[in-house]
């Protein structure tokens, strides 16, 4: 397995984990949710951002 390999499943898992995070705070919907649940669907969104951009360099640098 190759650095950008890892790279992308590292941000894969870092996008489940705060989505699950998010969902199970949500679940809850205690003060703590309240307070965070903005920065828990901006870390998703973000996470998958950058999942997506190294996908996308790994298919241009394999077409290269």
């Amino acid at each position: 397995m190759d650095i950008m390999t890892t790279l992308i499943v590292l941000a894969l898992v870092a996008t489940i984990v705060s989505l699950v995070w998010g969902v199970g705070s949500m679940a809850v919907g205690s003060e703590f949710d309240h307070k965070h649940d903005a920065q828990f669907m901006n870390a998703r969104v973000a996470f998958q951002g950058v999942a997506v951009a190294l996908i996308l360099a790994a298919i241009i640098f394999t077409l290269v």
